[in-house]
């Protein structure tokens, strides 16, 4: 009984991308469909490599599949084409070579923001993703140290050229000065050097600029928000009462800025003792996830306490190459799941909706 593509796609009509709340035909996710004698095969295209239901998705297509009559193999491959959350809208000119940028804040510091960022993005790239950073604190450019980067910038003869760490282009402030030497600058000298990161820095193909911010609400933030289309942001917040209180003058002044909140991570969340696995709430408990629903935006996760990860950032090997199967790096391997599906929702949605034309 020969088996017809229709036959296939059909089948393939029941698995849904949850994210999207489509199925993946509808969704044009199925290429490359082939069928050879009863033998299927066909590539499923993702919308991010670090999707967090890729494995899910390819198991019901292939059990979906098999359910055809005629059919008497599967072959399923996976594939992931990330597209541009945002872009010019507002006169912000895109920046060449990448694709979303995503800002990592947070309302105060002392939050492990600057840990939680170079970790996001190691946890993008391993999943496949390229991805860059801006070190956005240039009063306190701690990025190189987490990393271990000690180098100096080279150009092309017409644009900087990013170090390359862990799979990760960066450009840091700490490359341009010596690690004693204080940066004592006003606004406008700021607002300058980020241009430079952005428009003069020769970035390759990213999927995905994270932007580690400096705490509290400011001039770089400003500039960030006036400059190029950013995709959204992510907030790091502690579970304890005043850092919860600082993280929602954050949100509210990206939502000001019109970069959309993409998700709160709570950082500290909890302790397990290592002597006896007893989790303790050192800073409180539940605070962050009940803040997000309250404010309406997406709860990334809940990254717990752990030495590794500080002795990880002063060492420059981060926990997500020193220790990748940690259960603090699979939280934070699960939080940028979790940021990179909030992406591609964002992406799908500009996609689909029409834009309202006002005359």
């Amino acid at each position: 009984m020969a088996v017809e593509h229709a036959a296939v796609l059909d089948a393939l009509k029941v698995v849904r991308d949850p994210d999207l709340n489509r199925d993946i035909v509808s969704l044009g996710f199925i290429k490359d469909l082939t069928i050879d004698d009863g033998r299927v095969a066909f590539t499923i295209e993702l919308t991010t490599p670090a999707c967090p239901v890729k494995d899910q998705m390819r198991d019901q297509s292939r059990a979906a599949v098999l359910q055809v009559p005629g059919v008497t193999s599967v072959d399923v491959r996976l594939s992931a084409r990330v597209r541009e959350a945002v872009g010019g809208e507002g006169g912000r000119q895109p920046l060449e070579g990448v694709k979303n940028i995503i800002a990592v804040g947070a309302g105060k510091g002392g939050v492990g923001k600057t840990t939680l960022s170079v970790n996001l993005a190691i946890a993008l790239a391993k999943s496949g993703s390229r991805v860059g950073m801006i070190d956005g604190d240039i009063y306190g450019p701690n990025v190189p140290i987490m990393l271990g980067i000690k180098t100096q910038l080279t150009t092309d003869g017409q644009k900087i050229i990013p170090a390359e760490k862990y799979g990760l282009q960066v450009i840091s402030m700490g490359f341009l000065t010596d690690d004693e030497s204080p940066i004592i600058w006003r606004g406008p000298m700021l607002h300058s050097a980020l241009q430079q990161f952005f428009r003069e820095v020769r970035w390759l193909d990213l999927d995905y600029l994270v932007i580690d911010m400096p705490p509290g609400t400011g001039d770089v933030a400003l500039s960030l928000g006036q400059s190029v289309p950013v995709a959204g942001a992510v907030v790091v917040t502690t579970p304890q009462q005043v850092s919860l209180a600082d993280t929602k003058r954050a949100v509210a002044m990206y939502r000001k800025l019109n970069i959309p909140p993409l998700g709160i991570i709570e950082n500290m969340s909890y302790f397990v003792c290592p002597g006896c696995g007893k989790e303790s709430d050192i800073f409180g408990t539940g605070g962050g996830e009940k803040m997000a629903n309250d404010l309406g935006v997406s709860f990334l996760g809940r990254i717990p306490l752990y030495q590794p990860i500080r002795e990880g950032g002063d060492s420059g090997v981060p926990l997500m190459i020193s220790e990748p199967d940690a259960p603090a790096a699979l939280a934070i391997t699960a939080a940028a799941e979790r940021l990179a599906a909030q992406v591609s929702i964002k992406s799908y949605n500009r996609q689909t909706i029409p834009l309202t034309v006002v005359r």
